[in-house]
């Protein structure tokens, strides 16, 4: 039986694993937002930069991409998904939803504000600053933004949040 798994930030552009489907679909109840820190991505220890997490927000519906993958490597996947999702981020489940009414339980990783790497919200300047700013293992936490927001924008899913910061950036 195969897992679905629900990418909302660099899983939009970027999944480095083996998959059987990818769809674009979304979640309810969930905005994305850049609250929880990268400090083994996007940024470094004492300079982190900003990565996405979602966030309850009530009738909120935030879009991304759904990936089926195949019994017989999931637990190889599973591996490399915790170790990427180190920094904050716990396995959640949720309904993720497709155009024409389709549905599926899909696994998610979202960063808490229990973790020590929640950032949470700041003043629209100081998010930027900061992504500005920071550079990590993976590449410039500016990268980061505009690669998703180009995923996103390609999907026909802009995201007002991300795009504003995009832009900012650009």
């Amino acid at each position: 039986m195969s897992t679905w798994l629900f990418g909302y930030g660099s899983l939009v552009w970027r999944p480095d694993f083996p998959f059987l489907n990818a769809r674009d679909g979304y979640v309810v109840g969930w905005t994305r937002r850049f609250w929880q820190g990268s400090h083994d991505h996007r940024g470094v220890p004492g300079a982190p930069g900003r990565v996405v997490t979602l966030v309850r927000e009530p009738e909120a519906i935030c879009w991304g991409r759904a990936y089926e993958i195949d019994a017989p490597v999931w637990e190889h996947v599973a591996r490399g998904l915790d170790h990427r999702e180190k920094d904050g981020y716990v396995r959640h489940r949720e309904r993720v939803r497709f155009e024409g009414g389709e549905e599926v339980d899909a696994l998610v990783y979202v960063a808490t504000p229990d973790n020590p790497s929640f950032l949470g919200d700041a003043p629209f300047e100081m998010l930027v600053a900061q992504i500005r700013s920071a550079v990590g293992p993976s590449g410039s936490n500016v990268d980061y933004v505009l690669e998703l927001s180009r995923a996103l924008r390609a999907m026909g899913a802009a995201d007002p949040h991300v795009d504003a910061i995009a832009e900012a950036l650009s």
